[in-house]
């Protein structure tokens, strides 16, 4: 089974709306709530491409009950950590006319002590069975810095590879514990390593020095431009073909997740990327976060490219 932890989940509301105005009275066509979250995003992905999965992290409060009972309607296999703050609640409010999606974000709470041991001990119990582990997401305030580090590295003991997507000190911490693949956007590499990273050279400079700590791969994301994929001497570019966009939430998580679905179908990671980029395209044209659907992504993977760069 593909493992997703991530420990700040949500109950994403997603609001509709034909028109939005600020600093007026606007009026839903339609609302939809669901489990989401970048580990639960990826998880919905990978259930919908048919492979094993199970979500874990922090659930708390009736949003968390709320949660758990999304994912067994939806046949979501998971096994969260109980905590005391009750799980949050995010909008994406999108406006059909101006075809934008606009994300309010209700950032996690601390979690009481005691919570990372028990995930972390819980984490041991459910990686041996784990064909891939997917770490995704910030970490709640106060949360150890090192923690995606140890995952890794029980990860490791366990001979499972990791796919990493996360930013700032989680990233660059557990850079020395090699994960597998690591997959930041651009956005964030350049945040993490306190460098500018518009040009394609300085992205070249910066990719390489992440790898050069420890990971195998790199799968830079771009939003519509595609993706960066490097070994740390080799480069890729990858595209994929314009799609209608609806809404890009969950597009980053949806990539991580076709890329664990390749690798663990047996694809080199250029070729794993091209997975990825079409469920995150296919996200993309859904309105809910993870929802994509399966023959869209296989329509768009047809003209996924990855060419030497």
């Amino acid at each position: 089974m593909i493992l997703c932890l991530g420990t700040t989940p949500t109950v994403q509301r997603t609001m509709t709306f034909a028109r939005l105005e600020i600093d007026a009275v606007n009026r839903a066509a339609s609302v939809a709530e669901s489990a989401s979250g970048k580990s639960i995003n990826a998880a919905r992905v990978v259930h919908t491409l048919g492979e094993p999965v199970l979500a874990t992290g922090f659930l708390g409060g009736d949003t968390g009950a709320f949660v758990r009972q999304d994912l067994d309607e939806a046949g979501i296999a998971h096994d969260f950590v109980t905590v005391r703050p009750k799980t949050r609640v995010c909008v994406t409010a999108i406006d059909q006319a101006r075809g934008t999606a606009t994300e309010l974000i209700e950032e996690s709470k601390r979690v009481q002590n005691g919570a990372w041991d028990a995930l972390h001990a819980k984490l041991s119990g459910l990686v041996p069975r784990a064909t891939v582990l997917v770490l995704s997401g910030t970490l709640t305030p106060g949360a150890p810095q090192t923690f995606y580090r140890a995952c890794v590295e029980l990860a490791a003991g366990a001979n499972v590879p990791t796919v990493l997507d996360a930013t700032g000190d989680p990233l660059r911490l557990a850079l020395p514990a090699r994960p597998f693949v690591i997959k930041p956007n651009r956005t964030e590499v350049g945040r993490t390593l306190g460098v500018d990273v518009a040009g394609d050279d300085t992205l070249r400079g910066a990719i390489r020095r992440l790898l050069t700590d420890g990971p195998s791969w790199a799968v830079v994301t771009m939003g519509g431009d595609g993706a960066v994929i490097s070994d740390g001497t080799r480069f890729w570019r990858l595209r994929h073909p314009p799609v209608k966009v609806v809404s890009p939430i969950g597009s980053g998580d949806s990539f991580s997740a076709g890329l664990a679905v390749g690798i663990v179908r047996g694809q080199d990671v250029p070729d794993a990327a091209r997975l990825g980029a079409a469920c995150g395209a296919a996200n993309a044209m859904t309105a809910s976060a993870g929802h994509v659907n399966r023959d869209d992504v296989l329509r768009i993977l047809r003209d996924v490219s990855v060419d030497p760069w």
